[in-house]
């Protein structure tokens, strides 16, 4: 069985102080955490050797925000998947709703960072999601099919299984954000799986982790973790506190406990 993924992106947020307050506060529950649950954090650059520093001798992965997909070169202001894995990281958050909408990213430039994130050895953790307007105009399915495939375009099919989806819709998003029913979000993740068994087979895509992310809090991650296509959570605000994060984890370790997990 498929461990439960629980992890929190901190975004622009967080000093060096506050992030390591977080990470004491967290700690002893990631060492003791049941093997059947995969706690991951993604800080902001300046604090991932810290953060990776401190979780050195627990399960917790920790990741990057965000990469370029060049190794090297003139390109000011970016992070090369080189750097990231000289600070320790090992996954990297790409193609957020919010690298796309204010930064410009592409379905192209997302396509290149996932193969140049497994070309060194980095999970891609690959956020897709649709707009209201799609929503509204019922062609949700299509939107995020269609930005799984391309994220995916050219990837060794050896690897595949290596790249995470979340699945983020940009309406659930953020401080005012309306959480997906666990209809919804399941629905998408069905898609998503069965998009999957077409293009790479059945055993492929069952081996995938699919998140789902968007206005997750402490009164829907359990259902949602109930979902059959559902393997985890990618949660903001509620998880930057670390007792919300502490709850988060407790959940899905009692969701673990009551089937027959992998061992780490």
């Amino acid at each position: 069985m498929k461990k439960i993924w629980v992890g929190t992106s901190w975004k622009m947020n967080k000093t060096g102080e506050t992030a390591q307050d977080w990470a004491n506060a967290v700690s002893t529950s990631v060492k003791n955490c049941n093997a059947g649950v995969q706690p991951f954090v993604i800080p902001p650059f300046p604090y991932i050797t810290n953060v990776v520093s401190h979780f050195s001798d627990t399960k917790m992965k920790v990741g990057a925000q965000n990469m370029c997909w060049q190794d090297e070169g003139a390109f000011t202001g970016e992070v090369s998947p080189v750097m990231l894995k000289d600070c320790g990281a090992t996954l990297v958050e790409i193609g957020h709703s919010e690298r796309r909408g204010l930064f410009g990213e592409s379905d192209k430039t997302v396509n290149q960072k996932v193969r140049a994130a497994l070309k060194h050895g980095l999970t891609p953790l690959v956020c897709v999601g649709d707009s209201a307007d799609e929503k509204q105009w019922g062609v949700s399915i299509e939107s995020v099919v269609r930005q799984v495939k391309i994220a995916l375009f050219q990837v060794p099919l050896a690897q595949v299984s290596q790249v995470i989806i979340a699945y983020e819709p940009i309406w659930a998003i953020g401080e005012n954000g309306t959480p997906a029913t666990n209809e919804e979000a399941e629905g998408v993740h069905q898609a998503i799986r069965e998009a999957l068994s077409r293009q790479y087979g059945e055993p492929i895509a069952q081996d995938m982790t699919l998140l789902y992310g968007g206005s997750v809090n402490l009164d829907n991650a359990s259902e949602l973790l109930d979902q059959p296509n559902i393997d985890g959570v990618f949660v903001g605000r509620t998880a930057w506190q670390a007792s919300g994060y502490l709850e988060l984890l407790s959940i899905a370790q009692s969701k673990a406990n009551s089937t027959v997990k992998e061992p780490c």
